[in-house]
């Protein structure tokens, strides 16, 4: 007889697993049975539909109707809004106004300072490309869009940061709420903020500061919250009040911490402020979106990359500036070294990195020269008007920060330059570097060549119906008319069950019940077929790489850059390279999804496993284990945790790229927001957006439970 006991430690199951599998057994029989009986359940009630619609339409129409007298938008959302736009203007009119070689020339700066040459020249490099494309208007626009975002963002994201750190219920509080934030796809903030703030950049910008709070507020609060408590304590021992420690100790010290939340903020904020161009927020995201719409492939790549040099720009500088040691700030920027240490065996190189040092000695000479004048210019003005301790100090302080003031006062002189001279007033339309015509030229060519090469069953014709024809289609029409709507349902609350326990399961079961309620059940099928091919794609891709990056140094460092750039290319812009090769349509989108989802389970893949210790991979091998062995047996084991936390990120990403997709003829969910956005269908869009959150919602806390319980496990083994 079966010692049952036996075999359910053997199967490392607990009763309530039985159960689960008892209940996925039932499912499963319930399905067969559905089969074979004589009527047939049709898809989800359309008389259930509870007709959210036509309320919000109403209160749309209201709006409209009552925007120039009812006190909420004649005291805060006009006034908000007109603040918010004079912002904008100011910072776009002045950036516009600067002479170009000013901007290129502070951006050098500014990057060799945070990061050394090779970035200055980046810098210089990107913001040229920007311009030789005829984007340099739009450029700015996109940049001073996104500095006021990233201001206001800033602006609320660090109090509330500092407080959270501060106040371990207000964290509490305040965690559902930026989990529900982070959740949401990109797209879902704009519904809201158009109906209360119009369109054009405004909207834009408040639909940007929500979407990127998130990182600011729980950075700050975990910087602070890692500074050491002996740290406080002596603070607190030498007298220095609550407020004293905040700004001279816990902020200080927290500042690597904090410039992380602003370079994650930047990003976010960049991502969304293209994607307001769907609501009037014009500049490079214009420029794309247009492209889009028209199927110019050329225009769209231009705008595309110069989004992609603005992503790269901003992010190294502000992850450079982050590495800064600003308790002990060094009195110069970084050296001019252009090439790895390394290649300094060659003689070539040893001669530029010679010269380039002798013109960094030269700048830094006449910085400190300059500094040594205007302390002597200023120090006794200062000590006339009686600050006789500060006067004393200019000279030291000037001399620590030569640099900057060397930095300053060049381009305070090319500003002047350039402003009587008018050639360096505007960029230069003579100078064009158009990629419009060799990209259409590809475009055409990719069509006519690369649909069907030859006569052989490959290109992008055969992958887009092979997977049409395989895997969407059929998904598609599984979830919508062939499985039930309610064991859909059934068997996401098993899997939450699965996951945790019945209380998941319920709040999935109703979320996925609301949805169609909502009248989106379709639309939802469509958008989770979509989702769960891309996702199947992205992780037959994504773990044999991370393996393989875990087991070879060269090739994980030969992969840093790519994912990198993955990682920092806005989601909008990847749409455009793969309708070159696509056309229109859910095949598209689900590669453009790929392409955006691969960096965090190819980066977590690779951490897991290279997490494991080595006497744990040295126990393994003297009992005998092969390379394969070690691998499936005990590296990918262990490692599960972390690459379930891939696998949730991974969902996530291809849930928003595949929103975004709707651009492109996506269809579901994504299709249904545009719609809405473009035809000024409040209700429509918000109905798509509410199915939108409940589903994101729904994948990620299933995910995010199922690599608990896998880190749990782990950590009891």
């Amino acid at each position: 007889m079966v010692n049952l006991q036996r075999l359910n430690t053997y199967f490392e199951l607990r009763k309530r697993d039985w159960w689960v599998l008892g209940a996925f057994g039932a499912l499963i029989l319930l399905i067969l049975l559905l089969n074979v009986m004589p009527f047939e359940v049709g898809p989800f009630p359309a008389a259930w539909n509870i007709g959210l619609r036509q309320p919000i339409d109403d209160f749309q129409g209201w709006v409209i109707g009552h925007r120039a007298e009812h006190p909420l938008f004649v005291y805060f959302f006009d006034p908000l809004s007109n603040v918010i736009d004079i912002g904008i203007r100011a910072v776009e009119n002045f950036l516009l106004w600067l002479p170009w070689p000013v901007i290129i020339a502070g951006m050098f700066l500014l990057g060799q300072s945070a990061g050394g040459l090779r970035l200055g020249l980046l810098c210089v490099v990107g913001l040229l490309f920007m311009g030789l494309v005829g984007l340099w208007d739009a450029s700015m626009q996109t940049l001073a869009l996104m500095g006021v975002s990233v201001f206001i963002a800033l602006l609320i994201g660090i109090p509330l940061g500092i407080l959270s750190a501060r106040y371990d219920k207000f964290e509490a509080g305040l965690r559902p709420i930026l989990d529900g934030m982070q959740t949401m796809p990109a797209f879902v903030y704009l519904i809201p903020v158009v109906l209360f703030f119009g369109i054009a950049r405004v909207p834009g910008v408040v639909a940007t500061v929500i979407y990127a709070l998130p990182p600011a507020i729980r950075l700050t609060s975990l910087g602070i919250r890692l500074v050491p408590a002996a740290t406080i304590e002596a603070a607190t021992a030498f007298g220095s009040t609550k407020r004293q420690t905040l700004f001279k100790v816990q902020i200080p010290l927290a500042m690597p911490s904090l410039i992380v939340g602003v370079n994650q903020t930047i990003m976010m904020a960049l991502g969304i402020v293209v994607i307001a161009a769907l609501i009037g927020a014009g500049g490079l995201g214009r420029e794309v979106l247009v492209a889009l719409q028209r199927l110019q492939v050329g225009q769209g790549l231009e705008a595309g990359l110069a989004i992609v040099f603005m992503a790269i720009i901003l992010d190294r500088v502000s992850h450079a500036a982050s590495k800064i040691d600003f308790t002990h700030r060094p009195q110069e920027g970084h050296d001019f070294r252009l090439f790895p240490s390394k290649w300094a065996r060659f003689d070539v190189i040893w001669s530029i990195e010679q010269g380039l040092a002798r013109l960094y000695g030269a700048f830094t000479g006449m910085a400190k020269s300059l500094a040594t004048g205007v302390a002597a210019l200023i120090s006794p003005i200062v000590r006339a008007l009686g600050y006789k301790h500060a006067a004393e100090a200019t000279p030291g302080l000037l001399r620590t920060y030569s640099y900057a003031l060397a930095a300053v006062l060049v381009l305070v002189a090319l500003l002047l330059i350039s402003r009587l001279i008018p050639f360096l007033a505007e960029f230069p339309a003579s100078w064009n570097l158009s990629l419009r015509g060799p990209v259409d030229a590809a475009v055409a060519w990719s069509r006519d060549n690369l649909y069907r090469i030859g006569d052989l069953p490959i290109g992008t014709g055969p992958l887009s119906d092979f997977l049409t024809i395989y895997f969407l289609n059929p998904l598609r029409l599984l979830l919508q008319q062939q499985l039930p709507w309610f064991v859909v349902i059934l068997a996401v609350a098993l899997m939450a069950w699965a996951a945790v326990d019945w209380r998941l399961a319920l709040f999935t079961a109703a979320g996925m019940f609301f949805i169609g309620l909502l009248g989106m059940w379709e639309n939802a099928m469509d958008t989770l077929s979509q989702t769960i091919v891309a996702v199947i794609v992205s992780l037959l891709i994504a773990i044999p790489v991370g393996i393989l990056a875990s087991r070879s140094d060269a090739f994980a460092a030969f992969l840093r850059p790519v994912l990198d750039t993955l990682q920092t290319i806005p989601p909008f812009v990847y749409l455009v390279p793969v309708i070159m090769l696509f056309n229109v349509g859910r095949v598209p989108g689900i590669i453009a999804s790929v392409l955006y989802a691969l960096p965090p389970a190819i980066r977590l893949t690779n951490l897991g496993i290279r997490e494991i210790s080595a006497q744990t991979i040295e126990a393994a091998t003297a009992f005998g284990s092969t390379p394969w062995q070690t691998l499936f047996k005990v590296q990918l084991p262990l490692a599960l945790p972390s690459i379930m936390v891939g696998v949730n990120q991974t969902i996530m990403m291809v849930l928003s790229m595949v929103i975004i997709a709707g651009l492109v003829g996506g269809g579901g969910l994504g299709l249904e927001t545009v719609i809405g956005l473009a035809k000024n269908q409040t209700g429509r869009g918000v109905e798509a957006g509410l199915a939108i959150v409940i589903l994101a919602i729904v994948i990620d806390r299933i995910t995010q439970a199922w690599g608990k319980k896998r880190e749990a496990g782990a950590q009891g083994h």
